[in-house]
């Protein structure tokens, strides 16, 4: 069968550099930084007291006394940006076909902080089970979907994508296939995250995974530094309006880009290291590249996945220079996490739109916070670093791994007719 093309028609985001896609990308590309310390929860006893936190996000500017008791963060930032998303694609709520619109959205860790609050409610009773009625269905990863599509009605395919710091680009090309294969006209899809609460800093802490930098926390997100020490923590949510390319003519839509293709892998090597040779990696971008019939020679920018950890960032520049060779050293190449912090299953939706406003715009987002070169990592290639650069953009490549070796990756072009 022929596949169709599938095309992006609208963008929202929550994040910790602002709450609108404007704002994100007035960010992005003046290179600042969305960390600060913690106003969450008191972390004065934690080894980390800093992270990327969404900021200036009342929701009872979004959300009624009674809508809120039933949504934890995650889904609140979920639906916030689904709301500019839709707004934003001009998709007409009264003559849509709603049987043909689907929601795929996802959450790596979904509400951790509902479950955090009933357990620790629990653990200070008498023993008494006393649980909130919304306990579940606040707490499961995939309720920002079902959010989403009750608020609008949508009755399409529904459900969440789980894979970790993987997961909303899972959902990105779960829709992106639906489309191609005729089962809907529009997805609406993109992550949500909002783990920055005691359970998830002393989880990662634990883990050895994020920064303790407290001393400089504001840079303390140094992708492809060798000071780098972890990822920070972020937070947020990312949606993508999705849509079959006549089904957006047709109705006259604005056409941001294409969807040329995807690929998905694992490492199937260690629980939470990638693997050091970078084969999951290089596996990944390969089979995004074969899904778009494309030559590495044709990917002007890749958003790395790039969170800062000392042996994530070398794998992914190893995969990097496995796939393209040559090529490498002629595209730019930048991880946003250095400004954004780690937003864990809705980094892809985020970075996702950032690729869709490089490709506007023709401005690379840098890779801040970077002072020393790291010996395992090729000085020669064009890292961004610090400032954004200006350049002609008609490919981006955009990449998203999680624990437990998932790997995800989604190839974005200029829209030619």
């Amino acid at each position: 069968m022929e596949l169709k093309r599938v095309v992006v028609t609208g963008l929202g985001a929550v994040t910790p550099l602002g709450n609108t896609v404007n704002d994100f990308w007035e960010a992005l590309k003046n290179g600042v930084s969305g960390c600060d310390l913690i106003t969450h929860f008191d972390a004065g006893k934690f080894k980390t007291r800093f992270a990327c936190e969404v900021k200036n996000f009342d929701p009872k500017d979004h959300f009624d006394r009674k809508v809120l008791r039933k949504l934890d963060r995650y889904a609140q930032y979920a639906l916030v940006a689904t709301d500019e998303a839709i707004t934003n694609s001009g998709i007409d709520l009264e003559k849509v076909d709603k049987d043909r619109v689907g929601v795929i959205y996802g959450s790596g860790i979904g509400g951790i902080e509902t479950f955090l609050k009933e357990a620790v409610d629990y653990c200070k009773g008498d023993g008494t089970p006393r649980f909130s009625p919304f306990f579940i269905p606040k707490m499961i990863s995939d309720i920002a979907a079902g959010h989403i599509s009750i608020k609008y009605g949508f009755r399409g395919p529904n459900f969440g994508t789980v894979s970790a710091c993987a997961t909303s680009t899972n959902a990105l090309l779960d829709a992106y296939n639906y489309i191609r294969l005729g089962i809907a006209d529009i997805f609406v899809s993109g992550g949500s995250e909002a783990s920055i609460n005691p359970a998830g800093v002393g989880g990662f802490n634990s883990m050895q995974a994020i920064s303790i930098n407290n001393e400089n926390y504001k840079t303390a997100s140094k992708p492809l530094d060798f000071n780098r020490d972890g990822f920070v923590m972020g937070e947020g949510a990312g949606t993508l309006i999705l849509e079959e390319y006549d089904h957006a003519i047709k109705r006259g839509a604005k056409i941001y880009a294409e969807v040329a293709g995807g690929g998905m892998s694992a490492d199937a090597y260690h629980l939470t290291a990638p693997h050091p040779e970078g084969l999951g990696a290089a596996l990944v971008m390969k089979n995004a590249l074969n899904d778009a019939g494309m030559k590495p020679e044709e990917i002007d920018y890749i958003n790395i996945h790039g969170t800062a950890t000392p042996r994530g960032d070398i794998s992914e520049i190893l995969g990097i220079l496995k796939v393209f060779g040559e090529h490498s050293y002629k595209m730019n190449i930048s991880a946003t996490k250095s400004m954004t912090g780690h937003l864990l299953g809705a980094a892809g939706a985020a970075e996702a739109i950032a690729s869709l406003l490089t490709l506007k715009y023709g401005i690379i987002p840098p890779t801040i916070n970077h002072t020393t070169f790291d010996p395992e990592i090729d000085n020669k290639l064009n890292l961004t670093l610090n400032k954004a650069q200006k350049r002609e953009v008609n490919v981006v490549l955009s990449n998203t791994f999680g624990f437990g070796g998932h790997n995800a990756s989604i190839i974005i072009k200029k829209l030619v007719n």
